[in-house]
């Protein structure tokens, strides 16, 4: 079909600041859209309210509003830009919701304002729970069995009907936001409570529990000629009761037959059919009862999700890219798979390794959290590892996560094993420990609920095997057809292989110009999230304008960075020493770039300095200046400039003395750290005693130690 030559102007809408559920994945669609329809020679107009996002650079739009998401801000906007459309699918349920507000108050209406992407009766039949259930029942497919509640005295009533456990889901809510698993009375009228106050049109479903079920996902695309591709499969590996958000996921699935899986896709098409999504990505969850074979269909967002940006990364099919030319007209077998250049977007996605999507909680910044995980998302951020087999990409995943402190691990086997049954932030070290320990893979499944297949896999790791002995590091391409057609695009892994007679079969092209390489950020987390990636991307366009290669090492799914099309050579891979070695071994760069990324590249200049690496920009000597306390501390001194009273520490026991010396209340904090990563203010030595055991293991290098009020 043509491209739409009927609308000139179309509006996007951001998705705002970044909260939990709702994070980097909308500016990594929204300016991948907008990069499109202005490709297209449509004019764009953006409203978002982050500052600290790529999309809201001029360039990305003809006219960007910096202006609050809210139903009259964006009116305004629309009464003076006139736009003919309005595309709400790339600004996650903040741009859902405002589309239906402005549909309901006769906004779009009377500056005659068309939706694309999906219309207002779509949003409608994904975003609210009771007509979902009746869309579904319609085309012959299995919701949980549910009830809709509008009030607490209306919830009771369902709660008799359907019992305990119960899911409470919010209806127009991201991420799970305002429900919960409510297994008491008690519980129940709290998880009610909180999810009618957190659904903008005062509704909850009641659901019966699938906990245990096996999770899965699909990743879908519609045209207006109604051809449908699945994009890819996403199993959780932590079953029903996790929030997807929070649970280790694994592409493509494992688990299920051949059979059970082609039952899932024929059920996502008919899901996104019934919907009415006519143009653009859909994701679509479900949970299976691998005893019975039963499949229900737990929700679909008619729009691009985090997992969408997991799914994008992970086949190298530019989901948001591709739902915006949808959008204006195009279809499926029209445009370009940008990786092969020879294959149409029809062409379903093919995979040849496996990927691991790890999440980064954030409790050890709130003492007293418990940090058990429900159906409501947590983490506020995540790891995308990619592999030749599931144990070289699990174990890359895990690697990626870089945690402040490591959770402590019961020497109880008592302990272990209870601490197991409900699923939590530590689980898989919990988990790795009691498969080291020898438990049995039976036990742990009936424990946990993974599938026996997943805990044979983690128990071979636990109990010494690595997926990497023997064999040599091998960068290969991200391709989307599993090697039937050569990749264009330089977007790269690391597998480990069998050498050729020559040596590792490198897959990597490039040509003559020198390279750069600019390190990310890794996972977002509280204090290191969105801005280290503008940075990165910018430092990428730079490098590319001087004539240089722009490289870029990153494992964060949700960014712009990692956009295959953002720097002339992409790498996904983990943000450690020894992996980001392996890619300078390969490339040879004139340098490398840390001060970009936030802390993660930060941590690693000494030990790339070391090993005779370049470092472009800021010395190695500079940046140790700066974030090592004690030399900090030496160099104001030197300048006559004031500051607090503090010592260093390099144990438990050195710091307790330190403390007597300097005095209470004190200012601890690590050396090396972004927006107060493990900082706390100790008024008492019981107050400091109890911090070092909480952030125990010690940070790699000294703290430093403030005296005085902390603020």
């Amino acid at each position: 079909m043509p491209r739409r030559d009927d609308i000139q102007k179309i509006l996007v809408l951001g998705s705002g600041p970044i909260i939990i559920g709702q994070a980097a994945e909308f500016d990594y669609s929204g300016a991948q859209a907008c990069k499109v329809l202005l490709e297209e020679g449509y004019e764009v107009v953006l409203v978002n309210s982050n500052p600290a996002t790529i999309m809201t650079d001029p360039e990305f739009a003809t006219a960007t509003y910096i202006e609050p998401l809210l139903p009259d801000s964006v009116a305004k906007v629309i009464e003076k830009e006139r736009p003919d459309a309005l595309l709400p699918t790339l600004g996650g349920g903040t741009a859902l919701d405002l589309a239906r507000e402005l549909t309901e108050n006769a906004t779009l209406d009377r500056f005659g304002v068309e939706l694309i992407g999906a219309d207002y009766h779509a949003i409608r039949r994904a975003e609210d729970r009771e007509l979902f259930n009746q869309t579904m029942e319609s085309a012959g497919l299995r919701t949980a069995r549910s009830s809709i509640a509008h009030s607490l005295a209306e919830a009771e009533a369902a709660r008799e009907d359907i019992g305990l456990p119960a899911i409470v889901r919010p209806g127009f809510t991201m991420g799970g936001h305002g429900g919960g698993i409510a297994r008491s009375e008690a519980e129940y009228h709290e998880r009610v409570a909180e999810g009618l106050a957190a659904s903008p049109i005062n509704q909850v479903l009641i659901d019966e529990s699938v906990i245990g079920w096996g999770e899965f996902e699909l990743e879908l695309m519609r045209d207006r000629t109604d051809d449908v591709v699945v994009v890819c499969s996403i199993e959780n590996v932590d079953p029903m009761g996790v929030h997807t958000g929070d649970s280790v996921t694994v592409a493509p699935q494992q688990t299920l037959s051949d059979r059970q899986y082609q039952r899932l896709r024929d059920q996502a098409i008919a899901v996104i059919r019934a919907v009415g999504v006519e143009t653009g990505g859909s994701n679509v969850q479900f949970a299976v009862n691998r005893e019975t074979d039963e499949i229900i269909v737990i929700e679909m967002n008619p729009r691009v999700s985090r997992s969408s940006a997991l799914a994008s990364k992970a086949t190298g099919f530019p989901i948001a890219k591709i739902a915006a030319r949808l959008a204006v007209g195009y279809a499926l077998e029209e445009i370009d798979n940008d990786i092969t250049r020879i294959t149409p977007a029809s062409f379903e996605p093919a995979l040849d390794y496996v990927v691991v999507k790890w999440p980064r909680f954030a409790f050890e910044k709130f003492p007293g959290a418990d940090g058990s995980l429900s159906t409501y998302m947590q983490s506020v951020g995540e790891a995308m590892a990619i592999g030749r087999t599931f144990k070289q990409a699990f174990v890359k995943a895990w690697r990626s996560r870089e945690l402040d402190v490591a959770p402590p691990v019961p020497t109880d086997d008592a302990e272990l094993l209870a601490r197991l049954d409900v699923p939590a932030h530590d689980r898989y070290e919990l988990l790795s420990e009691a498969l080291r320990r020898g438990h049995d893979v039976a036990e742990l499944h009936s424990r946990t609920g993974i599938d026996p297949w997943f805990l044979a896999e983690l128990a071979a790791l636990a109990r010494g095997e690595d997926p990497e002995a023997g064999l040599v590091r091998t960068f290969k391409s991200v391709d989307t057809c599993a090697a039937e057609f050569e990749a264009a695009t330089p977007y790269y892994y690391s597998g480990w292989e069998r050498p050729g007679p020559d040596g590792p079969r490198h897959e990597v092209r490039r040509g003559e110009a020198a390279s750069v390489v600019i390190l990310g950020s890794g996972p977002n987390r509280i204090g290191q999230g969105i801005e280290f990636d503008y940075c990165c991307v910018h430092a990428a366009m730079t490098v590319r304008d001087s004539g240089r290669d722009a490289v870029m090492i990153n494992c964060n799914p949700e960014t712009v960075s990692t956009d295959y099309d953002t720097s002339d050579r992409l790498y996904f891979e983990t943000l450690t020493l020894g992996d980001v070695l392996g890619v300078i071994e390969l490339e040879q760069p004139e340098g490398v770039i840390v001060q970009f990324g936030g802390q993660t590249p930060l941590k690693l200049a000494q030990g790339l300095a070391d090993a005779g690496v370049t470092l472009l920009g800021t010395p190695v000597e500079s940046i140790h200046l700066a974030e090592d306390r004690p030399s900090f501390g030496a160099m104001l001194a030197e300048l006559g400039l004031n500051s607090p009273p503090y010592a260093t520490a390099g144990s438990p026991a050195e710091a307790l003395g330190a403390a007597e010396r300097v005095g209470y209340p004190l200012l601890v904090r690590p050396s090396y750290v972004l927006g107060g990563r493990a900082m706390e203010i100790c008024y008492s030595r019981e107050g400091l005693d109890g911090y070092l055991k909480r952030h125990a293991p010690a940070p790699e290098r000294p703290s430093a130690r403030e005296g005085g009020s902390g603020g």
